[in-house]
């Protein structure tokens, strides 16, 4: 029962995933006419790999599919993406 209940949260982040995809696809549009914006377009990956952390995260709720790739993989290239955009970010601060 738990696990039911594990999966169905996951799959309520997977859709807030989706809705913040979407706003983050109209902020690309944004980040191509203003270069201060180049850090969001590593924070829409880093979006795109959090949907993808949340599909198998459902899945391994549901027992269908588990995998390392899940706990370890998944999380530090979330974790990378999320570094370079600060670093991106702090040094866009620094040169104003």
């Amino acid at each position: 029962m738990v696990q039911y209940l594990e999966g169905i949260l996951k799959v309520g982040n997977l859709v807030l995933a989706v809705v913040a995809g979407f706003i983050a696809l109209s902020l690309m549009k944004a980040t191509k006419k203003r270069k201060d914006l180049k850090p969001w377009i590593y924070l829409i990956w880093a979006l795109v790999f959090f949907a993808v952390q949340m599909v198998l995260g459902a899945l391994r709720a549901f027992h269908i599919y588990e995998s390392s790739f899940l706990t370890h993989v998944n999380p530090a290239i979330i974790l990378i993406f999320l570094i370079v955009a600060l670093i991106l970010q702090i040094h866009q601060g620094v040169k104003k």
